[in-house]
């Protein structure tokens, strides 16, 4: 307990303050997970994804509670080694501070008042400022037009139109089998499609992506006939929120996806992560201590973190 003497009127009051304190656990109930997500389900998008079966064993979830609100932390590796931060930046600065996840790894999820206090615990490499969007069968206005969906058949086709600017693309067969994605074609030519990240019906969520047309088919309106597709299958499979990325200074996507009823939610920041702790010994005594203090609080393996320094 920390005390502060402050003098009014000639008289000296001692008032205790506590310390920030901040009661972290780690949960793999899907159940609590999901309502700990629930204030802005398109925003925890890719962590509620996670909560799907084939996705939730390869996942680890931390909740944290205090004085300034609750956070979670989502550290993944089913696509690719991921982190995602959802909630209040204290909370989630305790829970960095004990639980900073691999040594690299891709933050799909934060919002830019996270980004100083992760500062504190990472290099943030290659920082993009994105927009999520998102849209439900309330809002949702397809449009038609001459497209189909992919399958594994198609999988070179595919990896043959994303390679199209130069860079690499190795999509396999069995990925487009699980996800959703729709092509238009022109002479048997794959010239657009879209795709999706997340199938999470069970939660009832679904993310859209990969969205790409060929450079020399551009401005006809393939990527919105795509987009349509995709979205729509997501909603009819019991997906009740569709969402997507978008840079906010890509005014046609935007106009696009607008078009089909998606509407603006919140800032994102997506970049690489990479700890600055070079051996971990810091998060280990720290996650030891955090322990011991919690070792009287029930469930059992509740940690305690008090005293960070906000940055």
């Amino acid at each position: 307990m920390v005390h502060y003497v402050t003098e009014t009127l000639g008289q000296q009051n001692s008032i205790s303050v506590a310390p920030k304190r901040y009661l972290i656990r780690s949960v793999r109930d899907p159940r609590v997970l999901a309502t700990a997500l629930s204030e802005d389900r398109p925003l925890a998008a890719y962590a509620l994804g996670h909560l799907e079966h084939d996705l939730l064993n390869t996942a680890v979830f931390y909740i944290a509670d205090g004085p300034k609100g609750k956070g979670v932390v989502m550290h993944a590796h089913g696509m690719g080694v991921t982190t995602a931060v959802i909630g209040a930046p204290d909370a989630i600065n305790a829970i960095i501070s004990i639980h900073p996840g691999p040594r690299r790894s891709y933050l799909s999820t934060a919002t830019p008042e996270h980004l100083p206090f992760l500062q504190r615990w990472f290099r943030i490499e290659n920082k993009l400022s994105m927009l999520r969007m998102s849209t439900t069968r309330l809002t949702f206005e397809p449009v038609n037009g001459s497209v189909r969906r992919l399958s594994g058949l198609d999988v070179e086709l595919l990896n043959k139109l994303y390679a199209s600017e130069g860079g690499p693309s190795f999509f396999r067969a069995e990925t487009i089998n699980r996800a959703v994605y729709f092509g238009a074609f022109y002479d048997r030519e794959l010239v657009a499609a879209a795709g999706s990240h997340i199938v999470a019906p069970n939660f009832s969520i679904g993310v859209v992506g990969n969205v790409f047309t060929s450079p020399s088919y551009r401005g006809h309106g393939l990527a919105t006939l795509t987009t349509s597709s995709v979205t729509e299958t997501l909603l009819s499979q019991g997906c009740s929120d569709v969402v997507l990325t978008v840079d906010p200074n890509n005014e046609p996507a935007i106009h696009a996806y607008r078009r089909l009823g998606y509407e603006f939610g919140s800032e994102v920041v997506e970049a690489q992560l990479r700890r600055t702790d070079i051996l971990g010994i810091g998060p280990t005594l720290r996650r030891r201590a955090a322990l011991l203090r919690g070792r009287s609080l029930e469930p059992p393996g509740t940690e305690v973190v008090s005293g960070l320094i906000n940055p």
